[in-house]
């Protein structure tokens, strides 16, 4: 052989010594996860396993839910940090546009998939057996919500991170190749405590998963859900400072000689769950008309501006809004907006209350309908604050009586809750963990109840389950 044969067969023996290594390195790693595997089942019982795995689960979740709330505010601050309050911002009429444009086009073109909508999704995916989630679901959903929601978009963080931490489930599920019954379990734990993260309500994210997502009730689907969702929210409360979001002070002990207002509180937010629903409704149909992606975050991003420009409160999640509310201020409403002066005058700040509590549905309908990527349960709890404030004050000003109207804001959370999300359970025990306020369960009960009972006289399921879910591919 000559010699220069032999410098050119020399690169491609190297190249198949190579090649030989990655594939007994490859096997030899198949060999251990097999082993792996089989040391499993021969040890460790399905119904035992799984329970480890929803402690594991509920720590992904809880650190999940932490870096997400980190993200939006990240970018909030980002995109507001140069503009003073109490001046008209125009840029507030921008910012919407910008972010669910930004979800909207990384959905698309570099995410490849739709992540919108995550609750009514997952619940799909459940009644239709899919339960190997795409790894794209964890990521996808953070980034695109932080964008959605750091830049204004009126609606809440929990659908991406119930998603997203149901795609860290199914992950592990395939890992350890579980059978579709324990994946469907992992799926809701996964779920569930990306809700308790979120909201670090461990009760009410394991009763989201019971009482929305319907998952099958046997013992081990129930301790692994309150196991995953005790963790999450222990965990993302540590990660915060120990702190809740909403962080009430000195709430003070309810009435109970004026519980018949608490009735009839439940009474108004039934009828506005009604309203909520429709005009939500009708904005989803309205953008799904659009043929153009772009004429959908042009006209979505456009409608949440203007109601952010004068109702800045409705910037975002809004439990910052909520917070000041529940503690007696409420300049927040009209803060920095055309209408901040009139935030002292009473009937003028029912006004106020009145116009957020009109747009509230159609802005989160836009938000979740128009490109953007957002949840449904916080838009319920400001616009359920708000509307409590809102018959408090009324019945005040016009000398009925003397209510706490910080209390009735309170209840008023969980009314709107269990009304438009129809799930009154949940709703009791989200307001009352969130809050840290288990004293307020009576008349948080009775709001949350007669508003649900309201409700389903016209609707005959729940919020997702009212009507099937479609994927903006096929729209």
């Amino acid at each position: 052989m000559t010699q220069q044969q032999l410098q050119t067969s020399a690169p491609t023996t190297q190249i198949q010594d190579v090649t030989s290594q990655g594939k007994a390195s490859s096997y030899k790693r198949l060999k251990r996860y097999a082993r792996i595997l089989a040391w499993r089942q021969l040890h460790i019982t399905d119904s035992g396993f799984v329970l480890v795995l929803a402690v594991v689960v509920g720590f992904l979740a809880g650190v999940s839910a932490w870096l997400l709330k980190l993200m939006i505010g990240s970018v909030t601050k980002l995109a507001t940090g140069g503009h003073t309050p109490g001046e008209w911002n125009w840029i507030y009429l921008v910012l919407p546009v910008i972010g669910i444009t930004a979800a909207g086009l990384f959905c698309r073109y570099i995410l490849k998939a739709s992540v919108a909508n995550g609750v009514a999704q997952l619940v799909d995916d459940l009644n239709h057996k899919r339960y190997r989630l795409s790894p794209k679901t964890i990521y996808g959903s953070m980034i695109a919500s932080s964008l959605t929601l750091g830049m204004g978009g009126t609606a809440g963080s929990e659908g991406p991170i119930a998603y997203a931490s149901a795609g860290i489930g199914s992950g592990l599920g395939r890992i350890f190749r579980l059978s579709p019954r324990l994946m469907m379990i992992l799926i809701g734990c996964g779920a569930g405590a990306g809700i308790a993260g979120i909201f670090k309500a461990p009760v009410g994210g394991a009763l989201f998963t019971l009482e929305v997502l319907r998952v099958e009730l046997s013992t081990v689907a129930v301790i692994g859900v309150f196991l995953a969702t005790l963790v999450a929210a222990l965990t993302a409360y540590a990660l915060s400072g120990c702190t809740l979001d909403i962080n009430v002070i000195s709430p003070g002990a309810f009435d109970n000689h004026t519980i018949v207002w608490a009735v009839v509180l439940g009474v108004v937010c039934g009828l506005y769950s009604l309203y909520y629903t429709k005009s939500g409704g009708i904005t989803k149909r309205l953008l799904h008309k659009c043929n153009s992606p772009w004429l959908q975050y042009l006209s979505s991003g456009l409608a949440i501006g203007i109601m952010i420009l004068l109702f800045p409160a409705m910037y975002g999640e809004g439990y910052g809004a909520i917070t000041k509310v529940i503690n007696g201020d409420y300049s927040t409403l009209a803060a920095s907006g055309a209408l901040s002066h009139l935030v002292h005058t009473p009937w003028l700040l029912i006004g106020i209350c009145g116009g957020i509590l009109l747009f509230k549905g159609i802005g989160s309908s836009a938000a979740n309908n128009g490109g953007g990527v957002a949840g449904d349960f916080a838009p319920t709890l400001f616009a359920g604050c708000i509307l409590g404030l809102m018959f408090a004050l009324t019945l005040n000003t016009i000398h009925l009586t003397g209510l706490d109207v910080s209390h009735y804001a309170l209840i008023g959370m969980a009314g709107a809750m269990a009304g438009i999300i129809r799930a009154p359970l949940m709703a009791m025990f989200l307001t009352t963990e969130m809050v840290g306020g288990f004293e307020f369960l009576l008349p948080v009960a009775i709001v949350a109840l007669i508003s649900y009972c309201i409700v389903m006289i016209f609707k005959r399921d729940t919020f997702y389950h009212s009507q099937p879910y479609i994927s903006p591919e096929k729209l």
